[in-house]
């Protein structure tokens, strides 16, 4: 992932912390601004549009929006 992907909170993430597929969160889409490379983890800044949503995530817990990608279909 790089600044600029589209994103959305992942499947297997948003099962993890049993999050609804009802909730605000499951759809949320978000633009990557910057990472943070901490050797084996990286944190993504990500712009959602709004204040609902931390601004910081790990990237193994994110997914590419966009044609042929895997993100929250709920």
């Amino acid at each position: 992932m790089k600044p600029g992907d589209k994103v959305a909170y992942s499947v297997g993430f948003l099962k993890s912390i049993f999050e609804p597929p009802t909730s605000r969160m499951c759809h949320a889409r978000g633009t990557i601004t910057g990472i943070l490379d901490l050797g084996s983890t990286k944190i993504a800044n990500v712009d959602w549009g709004t204040d609902e949503f931390p601004p910081k995530a790990n990237v193994a817990n994110l997914a590419i929006v966009g044609p042929n990608s895997k993100f929250c279909q709920c």
